[in-house]
């Protein structure tokens, strides 16, 4: 069994847990993921690693209250225990020696993403982060990003904090202003990641994304997390989840996300999980 150590409410649909969890703790690097059962008959979710410490033996998770299982999973205290934690999983970031790395978050994308600008920046290289969110409430972790972060750039639809657009704009201008950008990291919906790539590509900008297909065993054994990166087929669970992101196929992913969401709808309707 694995104890909840802290929970934290980050806004009204994404929660913060530390999970004391001493063999993922030891050997998990930034990128991988874990998936935990909540309960005996709970659904396996899938979760990138948002923190870890080594020393107390914990791993950090955020998740987005989404539908049944992590809606399951929210009814969790401190001090209560989870059935499985496995991990960690999926292959850790390649982290590149650059100058300068701008890192693009999108809700809980900032989870995924702090633990790769962090280890970008104690190896020396210069990181920015954009982060947004529809709203004020939604931009996630920006004070932990000022640690080692030289620009942070908060953009909210409705202008609520920070400035009024999508992290594409703020891109776009970075871009633009002629400042030499060795890399980009985007992590967020798949939409704003393939809308992170639009921007990018025409300058043929190394992006790295972080993909989050439907997912079951974690292993590569079940195949449901399959996805096409230049035109071939890969499996996000062990040859990800971190892919170049001028090679992916946004559009067959999202459509591929759709998959089971008649089904989802139908078990919130029956336990009245209003998501």
């Amino acid at each position: 069994m694995y104890k909840i150590v802290k929970k934290e409410i980050l806004n009204d649909v994404v929660e913060l847990m530390e999970i004391h969890a001493p063999f993922v703790a030891r050997k998990c690097e930034p990128g991988q993921f874990i998936i935990l059962r909540a309960t005996e008959d709970g659904e396996r979710i899938p979760l990138t690693i948002a923190d870890f410490d080594r020393e107390n033996e914990t791993i950090t998770i955020i998740y987005q209250i989404v539908g049944y299982s992590t809606e399951v999973l929210s009814q969790f205290k401190e001090g209560d225990e989870l059935v499985d934690f496995v991990g960690p999983l999926g292959a850790p970031t390649v982290l590149h020696q650059s100058k300068h790395v701008v890192g693009i978050a999108g809700g809980v994308g900032s989870a995924p993403l702090y633990p790769q600008l962090k280890a970008l920046a104690e190896m020396g290289v210069d990181v920015d982060v954009i982060i947004g969110g529809r709203e004020a409430q939604y931009v996630l972790w920006a004070d932990k990003f000022k640690e080692f972060c030289k620009n942070v750039y908060i953009m909210t639809d409705d202008g609520s904090l920070g400035e009024k657009g999508f992290g594409t704009v703020k891109l776009q201008e970075l871009i633009d202003s002629g400042d030499p950008i060795d890399e980009v990291i985007a992590i967020g919906p798949v939409v704003m990641m393939k809308a992170v790539v639009a921007v990018t590509k025409p300058y043929n900008l190394k992006t790295s994304v972080s993909l989050n297909p439907i997912m079951i065993d974690g292993t590569g054994m079940c195949g449901c997390c399959r996805v096409s990166v230049d035109g071939k087929i890969k499996f996000a669970c062990v040859d990800g989840p971190d892919f170049d992101g001028l090679l992916v196929d946004f559009d067959e992913l999202i459509q591929r996300q759709k998959m089971f969401k008649s089904e989802e709808t139908h078990i919130c309707k029956l336990t009245g999980v209003k998501r």
